[in-house]
């Protein structure tokens, strides 16, 4: 391809190309053909989802337990390549596979993780993570869902959550709750909470500008009963949701990547068939300028998300490094997405081209696992040795 300048598909193995190229194909005979009526009704296709588990995407990082065991690099470009899909469809695979799915497999019993991997890898068990709440978006440790243990030792819930993926389709929920008469460095336990059980309320939220081809949910729980083996034992303190979030924000880094690589796709080849003024409108200075400076992020962003990749992949990757990338890439994305929809013109605002819509939804992708304001802080205590998250 002309725009991979510097060449970064030589820098991959032939197992990590073929599975970018499988991912690749299925995006564009299952997803693009279908996404503007599904973005346009607000529809999540529910039928995709035991395809994304025969895709083996579902939980793909995760080894034993009936996952498929693939490298991080392999996930990255797998994420990018579902983005150039669709926000929305990446986030259901990061969703169910780096939150849901990664609690239970480090967090979980013996019991729980044969009980549920290998069904929630083949998608015919749908997961959500129940984490954000209404009045603490990015701040955890203030949560006010509680889990007061019953003279049976089991759990009640009691709380609401707010913009909980997939909470109103899923069968589980992985909730974290905070409990009592515990040390306050051990009071946030998560909780394996089967959607049917009694006292679980989900609401979808609607309507919304963007990711209209996902769901996502206001929760409540209402004097929820839970036995005492829905616990994950061994997730004690915020350090349980922060490592699945931290997978989750290593997939943005690449997923963001697919839909700036897409939207600039787009753009190029608009822009070399649209002739205003009896010239391609690829030969005047100024798109040429758009396109230059759209082509040098996305590369950019490739060689951070691949740097990353290679970090996870030796067991080095740091949680700096991981908000580096998300706050870089989707950052940047986004600017990509706008500058390609202002190639298109008029077009552009119509759901026949996609980088309005890849645009919309990064307005999501910017917001969730870490806002950019989270993450520069997260950089910036870094650099300093300073936290300015509390007075």
């Amino acid at each position: 391809m002309k725009h991979d300048v510097l060449e970064l598909a030589a820098q991959l193995s032939e197992a990590e190309l073929s599975q970018q190229l499988k991912v690749r194909e299925f995006t564009e005979q299952r997803i693009k053909p279908n996404i503007a009526s599904w973005f346009e009704n607000a529809t999540f296709p529910l039928d995709l989802v035991p395809e994304l588990g025969k895709l083996g995407v579902l939980g793909m990082h995760l080894k034993g337990y009936g996952c498929p065991g693939r490298s991080a690099v392999e996930y990255g470009l797998s994420a990018l390549e579902l983005e150039a899909g669709d926000s929305g469809i990446r986030t259901f695979v990061s969703v169910q596979g780096s939150l849901a799915m990664t609690a239970i497999h480090r967090w979980g019993s013996e019991a729980q993780k044969q009980q549920y991997l290998p069904a929630m890898a083949r998608g015919e068990v749908i997961g959500c993570f129940a984490l954000t709440e209404p009045q603490a978006g990015s701040d955890p440790a203030a949560m006010q869902t509680t889990a007061t243990q019953t003279a049976d030792g089991g759990w009640q819930l009691n709380g609401v959550k707010r913009w909980i993926g997939l909470a109103s389709v899923a069968q589980l929920a992985v909730v974290w709750a905070r409990t009592e008469g515990v040390t306050a460095g051990d009071a946030i336990r998560g909780f394996i909470v089967p959607t049917d059980t009694p006292g679980f309320h989900a609401v979808p939220i609607e309507p919304k500008l963007s990711m209209r081809a996902s769901v996502q949910c206001d929760l409540r729980f209402d004097r929820l009963e839970l036995p005492a083996d829905a616990l994950l034992p061994e997730a004690k303190g915020l350090r349980g949701p922060f490592s699945c979030l931290n997978e989750a924000r290593y997939g943005i880094a690449w997923g963001a990547l697919g839909a700036a690589r897409d939207s600039f796709e787009t753009a190029l080849a608009y822009s070399a068939e649209r002739e205003p003024f009896d010239r391609a409108l690829s030969s005047y200075q100024l798109t040429q300028q758009k396109l230059v400076d759209m082509m040098l992020e996305l590369q950019k962003g490739q060689l951070l998300a691949l740097h990353l990749g290679r970090l996870k992949d030796a067991g080095q990757l740091l949680p700096e490094q991981i908000s580096m990338g998300k706050l870089n890439n989707v950052r940047e994305a986004l600017k990509i997405c706008h500058a390609a929809r202002s190639i298109l013109g008029g077009n552009g605002v119509t759901l026949e081209y996609s980088p309005l819509r890849h645009a919309n939804n990064l307005e999501s992708v910017r917001t969730y696992e870490g806002t950019d304001e989270v993450h520069t802080l997260i950089l910036g205590q870094h650099l300093t040795g300073h936290s300015a998250f509390r007075g």
